[in-house]
C-alpha cells in the first residue's frame, strides 16, 4: 500500500486529499497540518468572514465527516519539523514519525511581519488565520480609529469591511498609489475614489517608523515625523513563501520551492503546490510564484493525478478576485509587462474592465463588476490574442466573439 504524507492543511492540501480520492488511489492518505482546523478557505477570511457574514463552518473545504474514510489519517495542530528523504520519513515536533513514498509540500505563506519600535504591542494584527480574525473582530468597535498599514487586496479589503462597520479607518502606504503592484494606475484611481467615499483615509507615499503605547497600541509613528492616534492597527504588507522544510531536506529552492509542470520538486518522490511553490506556466512563457487559491487548487489536483500514475502538465491563465463594498473585482492573467490599457465599460456606472496589452497581445484583463468579461477574457489570453484596441473597447462587442 502506498503512502502519501500531505504536508500543510490549508485550501489546496484538502483538494489533494479529495482529488487522490476521486481518482480511486487505495493508499493511505496523511495530512498533517501546523493550525487546529480542518482544511479550509482563507479568501472569505478578510470578506464576509470579517464581517460577521459567514459562519465558521461555511469556511471548511469539506465537512469534517470527509476525513473520516479509511485510510485518512489527520493529525492537526502538528507541526512537521524534518523530511528524511533518504529514509522517506517525515519526522513531528511531538517526536512521531510517518513513513511515505510521496511527499506533497503544502506549506504555503505566512504574513510578511514588520519589524520596528513597538511592532508587538497588542492592538497591532496580522489576518492569515481563523484566529487572526477573532483577535481584528475583539477590537473592531463602532466608532474606534483603526489604521492599515499596506493598500493591497487584504488591506482595502479589512478597510471595506471597517469602514461598513462604522469604524474610522486610515490607511497608509509606501508607494503612490493603492494597489500599485496589481493593477493600472486608472484602477487604483477608481478605488481611491471608492474608499473616500466611503470615509476612508488614504495617506499614500508614506512610511512608518514605529507604533507608540504603553501595554496597548495607541499611535502610528510616521517617517514624516508625525503620529498617527489609532486603537487598532492591521498590517498587511505581502507574504512570505514558508519553505523551511524544503530548505533544510536539500530541495531546490528560490522565491519558493522549485517544481516542474507535473509539480514535482527536485525529488521525482515530493510534490509541492500552492504559495510555497516557483513553478512554470507555459500559457505565460515563464517561471512565478503565485498567491492564489485557484492555482493552489489546480496545482493540488495536478499533483494527485501524478501520484496517481497520469501523466498531467499544470497550464492554467491565473485569475483572483477581491471584494471590497458592493465591487467585485475579478483579475485574470498577470499583466506585468503591459504597455497599453483598453478600458471596456463605464467607471461611471460601477462596471468595467481593464484590459492590459503586450505588443497589442491580451495578457490580462481587470473586470469590476464586469463577470461576463472576466470569464470571456481567460480563452484570449491563453490563445495569446491579437485584437485591435478599438474594437476591445466596444462594450457592445462580447469578448467571446473576439477571436
Amino acid at each position: 500500500m502506498k503512502n502519501v504524507v500531505i504536508i500543510g492543511a490549508g485550501h489546496g492540501a484538502g483538494q489533494v486529499v479529495a482529488s487522490l480520492r476521486q481518482k480511486k488511489f487505495d493508499g493511505h492518505i496523511t495530512l498533517i497540518g501546523e493550525e487546529p482546523w480542518y482544511p479550509y478557505q482563507r479568501p472569505p477570511l478578510s470578506k464576509k468572514f470579517l464581517a460577521g457574514e459567514l459562519p465558521a463552518e461555511r469556511l471548511y473545504f469539506k465537512p469534517e465527516s470527509f476525513y473520516d474514510q479509511p485510510n485518512i489519517d489527520v493529525h492537526l495542530a502538528t507541526r512537521v519539523t524534518s523530511i528524511d528523504r533518504d529514509r522517506k520519513r517525515v519526522t513531528t515536533a511531538d517526536d512521531r514519525s510517518f513513513d511515505y513514498d510521496y511527499v506533497v509540500i503544502a506549506t504555503g505563506s505566512r504574513p510578511r511581519k514588520l519589524n520596528l519600535p513597538g511592532a508587538e504591542l497588542p492592538g497591532i494584527h496580522y489576518l492569515r488565520d481563523i484566529s487572526d480574525v477573532d483577535g481584528i473582530r475583539n477590537d473592531m468597535e463602532t466608532g474606534r480609529r483603526m489604521t492599515i498599514i499596506g493598500a493591497g487586496y487584504i488591506g482595502l479589503e479589512v478597510a471595506a469591511v471597517a469602514a461598513s462597520l462604522g469604524l474610522q479607518v486610515t490607511v497608509v502606504e509606501m508607494e503612490d498609489r493603492v494597489m500599485s503592484r496589481v493593477v493600472s494606475p486608472e484602477l487604483s484611481d477608481f478605488y481611491q475614489g471608492v474608499h473616500k467615499e466611503n470615509g476612508v483615509k488614504l495617506q499614500l507615499s508614506t512610511g512608518i517608523t514605529g507604533f507608540s503605547g504603553d501595554g496597548h497600541v495607541d499611535g502610528v509613528m510616521l517617517d514624516s515625523e508625525a503620529t498617527l492616534a489609532t486603537d487598532i492597527v492591521v498590517i498587511g504588507i505581502g507574504i512570505v513563501p514558508n519553505i523551511e522544510l524544503a530548505v533544510d531536506c536539500g530541495l531546490d529552492v528560490s522565491n519558493g520551492i522549485l517544481v516542474d509542470d507535473h509539480c514535482r520538486t527536485s525529488d521525482a518522490s515530493i510534490f509541492s503546490i500552492g504559495d510555497c511553490t516557483w513553478h512554470p506556466n507555459a500559457i505565460l512563457g515563464y517561471e512565478l510564484r503565485l498567491e492564489s487559491v485557484h492555482n493552489a487548487l489546480e496545482q493540488a489536483k495536478t499533483a494527485a493525478g501524478n501520484i496517481c500514475g497520469e501523466d498531467l502538465a499544470y497550464a492554467q491563465v491565473p485569475w483572483f478576485w477581491s471584494d471590497q463594498y458592493d465591487l467585485k473585482l475579478q483579475i485574470a492573467g498577470i499583466s506585468r509587462g503591459y504597455d497599453q490599457v483598453v478600458i471596456r465599460g463605464s467607471l461611471e456606472n460601477r462596471a468595467f474592465a481593464c484590459l492590459y496589452l503586450r505588443d497589442r497581445e491580451l495578457i490580462a484583463v481587470d473586470a469590476v463588476n464586469a463577470p461576463k468579461d472576466f470569464v470571456q477574457s481567460k480563452p484570449l489570453i491563453a490563445a495569446h490574442a491579437k485584437i485591435d484596441p478599438d474594437i476591445l473597447a466596444d462594450a457592445n462587442i462580447p469578448l467571446k466573439d473576439m477571436v
